[in-house]
């Protein structure tokens, strides 16, 4: 087992204790049940003659377990595949956090040169799934160790994106954790912060129809970007937000290749 060292490129960064001590505990009782993949080493200056794959938490507990030899599978893998190997494995587990993920996308992004869309086809991932939670990235350090540590979900987090302000987001994030709210409470506080004063004659104005809600939320989820959608008895309006001429672009493109299909609209 020393022979092997961990996945350099490993996007998973926090395990679970209690979890770690019950696979130690299993390992101990009736050994390990899955091999881990390893890729061999021509030359290592460190001793190693394979490198982790796919395995990371079974290594670790088989080490703490005292033993001193691991079955594994032996499979060439190129460098460059290392990240998606390990990004597949945990996602498939659902092991990583909303922010572990977030950077293993972004980092898949950068070292294959490639856009969203052909990301989305490698790792069998819709295009505005990848693309809202990179933009987790965006939320400031104390809303990102809170999101990693569980305390807020995703869904919470991509609330305190409609805020454009850090400092909003931080101060929102804090009253989501001491009074417990919901995600669709925080979307409401949001919306209620965000939208303009109105005359006075507007206090009649009905009540968005659940087709017009569920409408603006799955368009706004397509196109990555705050859509509103009314509708009359007669007529309706859609209203696209966008934040610059690139963004701009960037919404036509996506509505010039079509709404993806697993958004519900």
């Amino acid at each position: 087992m020393g022979e092997i060292r961990p996945n350099p490129r490993q996007p998973r960064q926090v395990f679970d204790e209690d979890e770690l001590d019950e696979l130690i505990g299993s390992i101990k009782e009736v050994g390990l049940l899955q091999p881990v993949v390893v890729r061999p080493l021509p030359t290592a200056e460190d001793g190693s003659k394979f490198e982790l794959v796919m395995g990371e938490r079974r290594l670790r507990a088989t080490k703490a377990a005292g033993l001193a030899t691991i079955p594994a599978i032996v499979r060439k893998t190129e460098t460059h595949d290392l990240l998606r190997d390990a990004l597949l494995e945990n996602l498939h587990r659902a092991q990583l956090n909303p922010l572990e993920e977030a950077a293993a996308y972004q980092q898949m992004l950068e070292d294959f040169g490639c856009t969203q869309e052909e990301l989305s086809v490698r790792i069998k991932r819709s295009r505005p799934q990848i693309s809202n939670t990179i933009r987790l990235l965006r939320l400031p350090a104390p809303v990102q160790r809170r999101v990693a540590a569980g305390v807020l979900s995703a869904g919470h987090a991509r609330a305190l994106l409609m805020l454009t302000d850090p400092v909003e987001q931080e101060r929102l994030a804090q009253r989501i954790v001491a009074e417990n709210l919901s995600v669709r409470a925080v979307e409401e506080i949001v919306s209620m912060g965000t939208k303009p004063e109105r005359p006075s004659r507007s206090r009649t104005a009905r009540e968005p129809s659940p087709r017009a809600q569920a409408l603006s939320r799955g368009f706004s989820d397509a196109l990555d970007t705050r859509v509103n959608v009314t509708m009359g008895r007669k007529k309706g309006k859609i209203t696209i937000e966008f934040a610059s001429g690139d963004d701009l672009e960037r919404i036509l493109t996506v509505m010039r290749t079509g709404v993806d299909p697993e958004i519900d609209i």
